[in-house]
């Protein structure tokens, strides 16, 4: 499938998926399988295993810096350092087949995007616990777009208020589209499990608020 006709099925997704919202209430997000095939996604997973530069997350947790099993990448534009959980990430260039992503994603969320955070997860063991993406260097009015590579996983959505829960699996080669306001009012998690045994890699395009003057 050449470049032109990716781009076209990827517009058609966009406007016949857009009335499918997950959330029943207080926030906005989309759920697309199937963006990319098996055979892409796992020639992606390879070239982004090598292509960059992987390293534990390191988080503050009790006040304590903690070294994780998940390893992460951040990319994206020299301005565009990134602080989360009392950590600062500096940014790894863009590598090209992960600018082909962005290009593609972008048009799905008819949104631009200056950077991405990729989380590899080595099997079930590895997750995310629950939290929002909402950090002060982020545009609070620009979605994040969010690519799943490998194993299939179970993420779910909590209403920060009345702990409303809203469970989705997603498929290898799937895209989430959360926008506005979305993180305001719902956290998020990837939730562990035993039964996975496989890696999977998620991609998350974000918009970086970059300081003027």
């Amino acid at each position: 499938m050449n470049l032109t006709t990716m781009q076209s099925l990827l517009f058609d997704l966009t406007h016949s998926e857009r009335a499918l919202n997950l959330l029943p209430k207080n926030g906005y997000t989309q759920y697309l399988p199937g963006v990319f095939s098996e055979k892409h996604s796992a020639n992606l997973m390879s070239l982004l295993q090598t292509s960059l530069q992987w390293e534990s997350d390191k988080l503050m947790m009790f006040g304590k810096r903690v070294t994780t099993r998940r390893k992460v990448a951040w990319v994206g534009g020299a301005q565009c350092a990134y602080t989360y959980s009392g950590v600062k990430k500096n940014p790894q260039a863009w590598p090209s087949e992960l600018l082909s992503i962005k290009t593609h994603l972008e048009k799905l969320a008819q949104s631009e995007f200056n950077s991405c955070l990729l989380n590899f997860y080595h099997d079930g063991a590895d997750g995310m616990g629950w939290h929002s993406d909402d950090e002060k260097e982020l545009d609070p009015n620009s979605p994040i777009a969010s690519l799943s590579l490998g194993a299939r996983r179970k993420f779910a959505f909590r209403h920060k208020e009345d702990k409303t829960t809203i469970p989705i699996y997603l498929e290898n080669g799937s895209v989430l589209i959360m926008y506005s306001p979305t993180q305001q009012f719902w956290q998020h998690a990837l939730l562990k499990t035993k039964t996975v045994s496989s890696p999977r890699i998620n991609l998350t395009f974000r918009k970086i608020q970059i300081p003027h003057g």
